[in-house]
């Protein structure tokens, strides 16, 4: 048993140390022994937690009882083995009983895909009404843990009220209800979890909290505390960011078979850079992109694809999900029914003059068309040569905005406060440290659209909008 106690210890001072450890540390019923169940089983009881593992399946608890992996997985089977011989480790069908015995619950039950594609929650529906007739009869405040992937909204919309209902406490008060996500890769999900590659607990209360971060402390000390519906949502966005990356990958390598090309060397150079590709860097939702470089050859790939005759759903639908979030700002700007906007930002991007494929360009264009009165303001841009020859590229690349390049002149204003007088409208295209102090004392009088983030926490104020948040 893989176990750091700080010096190597007589196998009767380790047992002596576990019994120790166990009575010191929480006891943790596991209900559903499946992959993640049985993992967290055998690694919690590694930590010197008593655990009880639950499930309906007799089998697997008599298998996994006797210290026998339900699975091929590396280390579970010794992990199990170790938990059962140190009599920290157990089974049962009775899952009420396991609650009862225990300070925490983890959930771990199947949510398999319904016909429709919607998660079936039928089994938390039912796990969730027995650890109410479990929580009814106890006196001490219990914690429950799940794990498995849900909509947001399912542990306070579902599982919280189902508690609630029939053991008639109140969560947060009485008992503590969490989402805890697991990030285990099968093949390697005892590594995992002893070097996680993340940790989130989502809860509401304080207590909670605290409970369940002492169980992870030894195996993470960067520990990430959220709401209860960013957690859910967290393990969703994490699969289906894995899942686009194999398909980039993938639609890369069918791009470059056909003109002979090593798709493996093109991307063991991407990777490389962890300054831009493999970053937090254009990860932030906020406006569409735009500029000199991605838009072109965004489409210059497709047009390649095209030629070469190969499908790239992935790639192909990049130019049209910008597109439709240019339309989303438009829609968000027109409910506010204004008579006068101010955009604060007109580049594609701050610190730069540029204004080639700026999506926001498309926005001013279209809220003209509407009858707008538009005006901006930016402080990179300056008349001048440069930016004649500018409006020109735009004039010959996207000849629908003429008009509006042709009242640019007149539009833009020297100073923030100058585009914002008189407008009942502001939209944010660009962070700027002025634009934040100009929105201070225009909450009250304007509509702020926000396609930036330019506040760290988005205000509460009703006539604040942003544009994914």
């Amino acid at each position: 048993m893989n176990v750091h106690v700080g010096t190597l210890l007589k196998e009767a001072d380790f047992s002596e140390w576990l019994e120790l450890s166990a009575l010191q540390k929480s006891s943790v019923s596991v209900i559903g022994m499946g992959y993640v169940g049985a993992v967290s089983l055998a690694c919690l009881s590694q930590l010197g937690h008593r655990v009880v593992g639950a499930d309906i399946d007799q089998r697997k608890v008599d298998n996994i009882g006797m210290g026998q992996s339900p699975i091929v997985e590396d280390q579970l089977g010794e992990l199990l083995t170790d938990g059962v011989a140190y009599n920290l480790l157990t089974t049962t069908t009775d899952v009420k009983q396991a609650v009862l015995d225990t300070d925490v619950t983890f959930v771990s039950v199947g949510t398999p895909t319904n016909e429709d594609g919607g998660c079936d929650t039928r089994a938390i529906t039912a796990v969730a009404r027995t650890i109410g007739e479990a929580i009814a009869e106890k006196d001490g405040f219990h914690v429950v843990v799940l794990r498995c992937s849900v909509p947001p909204g399912t542990t306070l919309g579902l599982m919280g009220p189902e508690i609630e209902a029939i053991s008639g406490k109140k969560a947060g008060r009485d008992f503590g209800l969490c989402f805890n996500p697991e990030f285990l890769r099968e093949g390697t999900a005892v590594k995992d979890f002893h070097a996680p590659p993340k940790t989130v607990i989502g809860t509401s209360d304080l207590k909670t909290a605290r409970i369940i971060s002492k169980i992870y402390e030894p195996v993470d000390q960067n520990i990430i505390t959220t709401t209860i519906e960013v957690a859910e949502l967290v393990k969703y966005v994490d699969n289906v960011w894995h899942a686009a990356k194999v398909t980039f990958a993938n639609e890369v390598g069918r791009l470059c078979k056909p003109m002979g090309i090593d798709s493996h060397a093109v991307m063991d150079i991407f990777v490389q850079d962890t300054k831009l590709n493999l970053s937090p860097y254009y990860l932030k939702p906020g406006f569409a992109f735009g500029g000199s470089c991605l838009p072109k050859e965004v489409r210059a790939v497709t047009h390649l694809a095209e030629k070469l005759e190969i499908d790239l759903p992935l790639m192909n639908a990049l130019i049209p999900s910008n597109e439709e979030h240019i339309d989303q700002a438009i829609d968000m700007v027109r409910k506010t029914e204004p008579k006068k906007v101010a955009v604060m930002g007109v580049a594609f991007k701050p610190g730069t003059d540029d204004l080639r494929e700026s999506p926001i360009l498309e926005v001013m264009d279209q809220l003209i068309r509407d009858g707008v009165e538009v005006v901006a303001w930016d402080p990179a841009i300056v008349p001048g040569p440069q930016l004649a020859e500018q409006f020109n590229y735009i004039r010959h690349a996207a000849p629908h905005l003429e008009h509006l390049v042709n009242k640019l002149p007149e539009i833009l204003k020297a100073t923030p406060e100058m585009a914002a007088t008189g407008a009942d409208t502001i939209v944010v295209a660009q962070k700027h440290s002025s634009t934040r102090d100009l929105l201070e004392t225009h909450q009250a009088e304007a509509s702020i659209v926000d396609l930036v983030r330019v506040f760290a926490s988005a205000p509460s104020c009703p006539k604040y909008a942003g544009i994914g948040w």
